[in-house]
């Protein structure tokens, strides 16, 4: 079937051979990412033009991909690693994060449940609860309490599933017809994922209450936006069930004031999440841990590895303080699935805490992330950035052509004055990072 020199499905010495050979590639796009434009210049529909109508019929060679992926994919890459890049969250991938990955697919194991692979179960339960300590979450968010960690693909997963777990929760006391009455709350500043999860969710969208952020406390949410639109819909008959906080939010870098509304969620018994994505990583960082001081009211807690933390992405970090209640809204149980362990109680099966029942190894990179760089280095990486961002404020300060909008904590909010209108129609001047020590 496969003649001398071509590419066995699983041959361990060409494996070899080639796994060098493509290392050598991506080094060396690595060492070089810098001569290319960061925006990739293409036109749409650039790649349909250079590549054949249809898949080969007969094999061809790595070096005849890798030059194709030279001359006809790279043009057509935006250079997210580039030293040059300044949008989102740039240059976040490293040597740990990329060998955690090549191991991972080179395992190729698929770990819904604990038997399919008991390691990729107990390590990511490990690896979140040493994540958590360093966080100083509280003790009923490690796997050994009631609650428990969860590697989802991204935020919006991350919050997609808590919701659904609010909600089936409260209907199991309300009734199910009532989910005409459910309400969620979140500011004007809270990424548009939660707005999509309620789509999935079937939350009426006159029921998605986006409060408006105060200007004044640098765009953070007001608890008394919050009481006030939560009185006003519990007099109306409606149940507020639901209430997204965000520390770093994507526009502004708000920080919400968590214990003053985790307090208000509380009282109304919603279910009270924290999206920290982006800025949450900082806060292994003593000196930035009271970012997140009221997180002990919350019920969930997300932050991205994959943003601010040298892990390659995809790896979006969730808690939970009631893994149980995630087991009820997502478990599913068909004979196949069916299993000693599982049934006994014994063991957690991530399956029932995410959308689908697949799941990639990806404990491995964030594991071999903390173990290569190690707390220190880690806290140093987030503390060089914030110097270097306090260091680009004070040119900013310097030049009278920029304007501050905002008091800046993670990513700064400029104007431009109108002798460099012609950088930006829009004069906004938004994916500069600052992370700002009150």
């Amino acid at each position: 079937m496969f003649r001398e020199g071509e590419l066995k499905p699983m041959d361990a010495e060409q494996l070899r051979e080639y796994g060098h050979q493509m290392v050598d590639f991506i080094a060396d796009y690595y060492k070089n990412i810098e001569n290319f434009p960061v925006l990739s210049q293409v036109q749409p529909g650039y790649l349909r033009k250079l590549l054949p109508e249809t898949a080969p019929a007969h094999s061809e060679t790595l070096q005849d991909v890798l030059e194709d992926v030279q001359t006809k994919i790279l043009p057509g890459v935006t250079h997210w690693q580039s030293p040059d890049y300044f949008a989102y969250f740039p240059s976040n991938s490293s040597v740990a994060g990329f060998l955690g990955e090549m191991l991972s697919a080179g395992i190729n194991m698929v770990g819904f449940s604990w038997i399919t692979s008991p390691a990729a179960t107990e390590l990511e339960m490990i690896v979140l609860d040493w994540l958590a300590k360093e966080l100083k979450l509280p003790d009923e968010f490690l796997s050994t309490a009631q609650g428990g960690g969860v590697i989802q693909g991204t935020a919006s997963e991350a919050v997609l599933v808590v919701l659904l777990a609010a909600r089936d929760k409260v209907l199991r006391k309300v009734g199910k017809d009532a989910i005409g009455k459910l309400v969620v709350y979140c500011s004007d500043q809270t990424h548009s994922a939660l707005q999509k999860a309620c789509q999935i969710g079937g939350i009426h969208p006159e029921n998605f209450r986006m409060l408006k952020a105060d200007p004044s406390k640098d765009y953070a949410l007001s608890p008394d936006t919050l009481s006030e639109a939560v009185s006003h819909d519990l007099a109306t008959g409606l149940i507020p069930f639901f209430f997204c906080a965000t520390i770093g939010t994507t526009s502004s870098t708000a920080v919400d004031p968590l214990l003053a509304l985790g307090k208000i969620a509380k009282s109304n018994s919603m279910w009270f999440h924290v999206d920290a994505a982006y800025a949450g990583s900082a806060c292994i960082c003593p000196e930035f841990r009271h970012y997140i001081d009221g997180v002990e009211e919350a019920d969930s807690f997300n932050m991205n590895a994959h943003k601010w933390f040298l892990t390659n992405f995809d790896c979006s970090a969730l808690w939970v303080k009631d893994r149980s209640a995630l087991i009820q809204s997502l478990s599913t149980n068909p004979e196949f699935l069916k299993n000693k362990a599982s049934q006994g109680n014994l063991v957690v099966d991530y399956k029932d805490w995410q959308i689908p029942l697949g799941r990639r190894f990806r404990s491995l990179k964030l594991w071999m992330v903390l173990r290569l760089y190690g707390m220190e280095k880690l806290q140093a990486y987030i503390r060089n950035h914030i110097e270097l961002a306090r260091h680009f404020e004070e040119l900013v300060a310097q030049d009278q052509r920029f304007e501050d909008l905002q008091t800046r904590k993670m990513i700064g909010s400029g104007r431009l004055h109108d002798d460099l209108y012609w950088i930006d129609e829009t004069r906004d001047f938004s994916q500069a990072f600052f992370f700002w020590r009150k």
